[in-house]
């Protein structure tokens, strides 16, 4: 025999058995597996060990804690609690290996019994066709009413949902009645007797909403709320239609179709009624702010009765006759006034037109220029008087001044003044008469007739 160090191709068993991990994990799918649950273990840490086994063969199997979720589990411990030796179980997981022994096993994902492996399969078909029509679209889902006046529960009278639901109803709103449409929640007749009584509800139609429920139970015991037809005569009921059935882990079609899912059907009726506390507080809150909304409007009445009352005063025909017979004595005063002021003015302004006729009289005016012509006779008389008196005086000034120059004072100092007679020449010149010619000389006082008889100083 070779010694590893002789043997450079041998590998540990470690990597032998994660070699051997990896090719399982990765070379196979996850798979369901059907068989007889063995050898369950249950340790404190919550994990499960068990074998499936057949007739021919087992397999050892591990379902860790985390993955233990379902309809079957104990809900104070968090593990399933209802597996015994010899069930027949539906096993869902991937193969691997335990490295460490080289266990070859399943790691469980999904556990159930086996006769719930098929209904579950045909719910996910079910579920997937309804889905595909448009039955659980959320827009197609009417809302519930805010307090409806009547209540309908389609269940079984006799079981638990309903006094659950009966209880929740007395406590939160009391006054709001309740029909019971009672059917069978399991068992064959159970979906056709759930969709009769759905019929009598929608033919009635004498309440605002439904609530379809039972309790909880495995997926065979709810299997009457998957139903096809109960689903369609759900969602085409003109009824807001409320599902409550089993726990909050159950699913049913009925919780997908409806217009609303419940987890419970104590909870269905939290839903579908108010707080009845709540509504009082908000009553009375809404009475209060009413009060107050009242008084505020009482006083704004109030100010409008007073402010009509005073504007009716005041529009009464007494009220009336007395505004206009004081507003006929002010008129009065103010027209008296008006009327002194007008004959005050009109008094000054004949005054003023006396004055200008008085001045402008034409007897008055006829003695003003009478006045004025001798005024102005007088004026002429000493202005002649002084232009006489001034012109004599420049004459007299003048006649010495001519006298002084004149000819006829030369003739004073023995001068004569020879004119030719016939033509009445001054003659300065002998040259300008011939002898023969008539002359006359002027003297200082008279004339001398001459003729020329010789001439001399030519």
């Amino acid at each position: 025999m070779q010694s590893v160090s002789e043997n450079p191709a041998a590998i540990t068993v470690t990597e032998l058995n994660r070699r051997a991990r990896a090719l399982l994990e990765d070379g196979m799918a996850r798979v369901w597996v059907v068989g007889e649950l063995s050898n369950l273990a249950r340790p404190a840490s919550g994990h499960l060990y068990f074998s499936l086994k057949d007739d021919s063969a087992q397999i050892r199997c591990a379902y860790f804690l985390q993955r233990q979720r379902g309809p079957t589990t104990d809900r104070s411990t968090g593990s399933r609690s209802g597996f015994r030796d010899g069930d027949r179980m539906l096993a869902f997981g991937r193969i691997s290996i335990y490295e460490a022994r080289g266990d070859y096993q399943l790691i469980v994902e999904q556990l159930e019994p086996a006769g719930e492996g098929a209904l579950r399969r045909q719910f996910e078909v079910l579920k997937k066709k309804l889905s595909d029509e448009g039955l659980f679209d959320p827009a197609r889902k009417k809302a519930l009413p805010a307090l409806p006046a009547r209540i309908g529960v389609i269940t079984s009278p006799s079981g638990a949902a309903i006094r659950d639901i009966l209880s929740v109803l007395r406590r939160r709103f009391p006054g709001i009645p309740v029909l019971i449409y009672p059917a069978a929640v399991q068992g064959e007749a159970a979906a056709p007797e759930l969709r009769a009584a759905l019929a009598t509800a929608v033919r009635r139609n004498e309440c605002d909403v439904l609530i379809i429920s039972r309790g909880g139970g495995s997926l065979e015991d709810l299997w009457a709320f998957n139903d096809e037809k109960l689903a369609r005569a759900i969602a085409e009921c003109p009824i807001p239609v409320v599902s409550a059935v089993g726990h909050e882990v159950d699913f049913t079609i009925c919780d997908f179709v409806a217009d609303l899912r419940a987890p419970t059907p104590s909870g269905a009726a939290e839903i579908v009624v108010p707080d009845q506390a709540e509504w009082r507080r908000n009553f009375a809150l809404l009475a209060r702010r009413n009060a107050v909304s009242m008084r505020r409007h009482l006083q704004d009445r109030f100010q409008r009765l007073d402010w009509l009352s005073r504007h009716l005063m005041q529009c009464s025909p007494a009220a009336i006759l007395a505004r206009q017979k004081d507003w006929l004595r002010n008129m009065r005063q103010l027209l008296l006034a008006a009327m002194r002021h007008d004959v005050g003015t009109r008094v000054q302004v004949l005054g003023k037109l006396q004055s200008r006729l008085l001045h402008q009289s034409p007897a008055l005016n006829v003695q003003r220029q009478l006045q004025r012509l001798a005024n102005n006779q007088q004026r002429l008389s000493t202005a002649a008087a002084k232009v006489v008196d001034q012109s004599a005086h420049r004459l007299k000034l003048a006649a010495r001044g001519l006298h002084t120059v004149s000819p006829l004072a030369t003739l004073d100092r023995g001068y004569a003044i020879v004119t030719d007679r016939k033509s009445g020449r001054i003659l300065s010149n002998a040259a300008s008469v011939a002898v023969g010619d008539a002359i006359e000389a002027r003297l200082a006082t008279g004339s001398i007739a001459a003729t020329v008889t010789g001439k001399s100083g030519e």
